[in-house]
């Protein structure tokens, strides 16, 4: 068993059974009318437990009279925190000495969401992970392969999220060599377009599958060097795979869309376009999601998803863009269980896909306004220092 999957216990079993047995489900994509009592539960759990151990938190839940939620649906009264809130401000529902993990939203410039984690929620959040893999067939544990990460080089001291994620996703399948985009200076990330383009071309002659993880404007800006070098298209492993995650922003000018994408992927690379997804989730709100082979990102058991008007916040039927507002009562250490993030999104009942998956899934139109709130994407793109052109 990967160990990602094994057992793992909540920080106190009576006040937080429910909050147990939902993150103990081992299928990440039961659908809601066999889940939503449980997922009530833990959430009136949540609540509880964070408005007695979070000063912030505890005086937002009693400022107006509170009742236990009786339906999922009910959920949509709660009160929620803006992502952005937490980019000015530090709440935890836990000691301090009880941290076992910081991570930020963003790199070095822009305003940085801070997350504080304890051993249970940083956990429980990767057997999430682990569990989707698993349920996609990605955990190879006897099948070695080479990884390209486009994301950042571990370094000392270094805290952002999507290099913590992404260097995760390497522990699925054994790694006979890593290569990271974002190659670390000593003092700071630069992106290196030449040691990708080797780094492909050798890994492409030795013939293990590949795994590339990461943004996917440094996949494209990869992939665009491979051609202006003038290097036949490649044909990796059809068992290869392509995570992606973290938008474009910062280069919009720039973008493709994402059919564009994994057409280039499969004529530079031979990889089919089942086998390139993408990835959304946030250091505010630790619940992945991952796209099916239909390219749609469906909702786990362990969260619920509703779509907020941009002007109103009410909740808005299928079909409409808003405001997502995640909930997910697995958080321990900080009273998350309840955020509005800035995308636009748009969410849909499961059965319109037609992959077999009976959760809603959500599509994702982009950023709402054009504030200074940046994200790692912003970051990481200024490090591209005209590699790109």
């Amino acid at each position: 068993m990967n160990p990602h999957l094994a057992p793992l216990d909540v920080p106190d079993g009576s006040a937080l059974s429910a909050v147990q047995r939902l993150g103990d489900l081992t299928e990440p994509y039961l659908g809601p009318a066999a889940t939503d009592a449980l997922f009530t539960e833990a959430l009136n759990e949540a609540n509880a437990w964070h408005a007695e151990r979070s000063p912030f938190f505890g005086r937002l839940w009693r400022s107006r009279p509170r009742t236990p939620l009786t339906t999922a649906a009910d959920a949509a009264d709660l009160p929620y925190l803006h992502a952005n809130f937490l980019k000015q401000h530090e709440v935890l529902s836990i000691p301090r000495e009880d941290v076992v993990l910081h991570l930020t939203s963003s790199g070095t410039t822009g305003q940085r969401s801070q997350m504080f984690f304890d051993t249970w929620s940083i956990r429980a959040g990767q057997r999430m992970v682990a569990r989707i893999f698993d349920h996609y067939g990605w955990i190879t544990p006897d099948q070695p392969v080479n990884y390209l990460v486009f994301g950042y080089e571990p370094a000392p001291g270094a805290s952002r999220g999507t290099a913590f994620t992404t260097h995760y996703f390497c522990d699925f399948a054994p790694a006979k060599s890593v290569f990271h985009a974002l190659r670390h200076n000593g003092t700071d990330h630069a992106f290196d377009p030449f040691g990708c383009v080797d780094t492909l071309v050798r890994y492409a002659e030795e013939g293990l599958p590949v795994r590339m993880f990461g943004f996917p404007s440094f996949l494209y800006f990869t992939l665009k060097q491979l051609r202006a070098r003038g290097v036949p298209p490649l044909r990796l492993p059809a068992d290869s795979l392509v995570l992606l995650g973290g938008g474009w922003k910062g280069h919009a000018d720039q973008q493709i869309g994402k059919e564009e994408l994994h057409a280039l992927v499969e004529e530079r690379l031979g990889i089919p376009a089942d086998r390139v997804r993408d990835g959304y989730g946030s250091v505010e709100h630790s619940v992945p999601y991952t796209e099916c082979a239909r390219h749609r990102f469906h909702v786990p058991v362990w969260s619920r998803l509703f779509v907020r008007d941009v002007r109103t916040r009410q909740v808005l039927p299928y079909g409409e863009r808003g405001y997502p507002h995640f909930l997910a009562p697995h958080m321990t250490s900080a009273p998350v269980h309840s955020v509005l993030m800035g995308d636009l999104v748009s969410q849909y009942p499961g059965s319109e896909c037609g992959c077999g998956i009976d959760t809603p899934y959500f599509t994702i139109h982009g950023r709402a306004g054009t504030g200074k709130n940046r994200s790692c994407a912003v970051a990481a793109a200024e490090l591209m220092k005209g590699a790109a052109a």
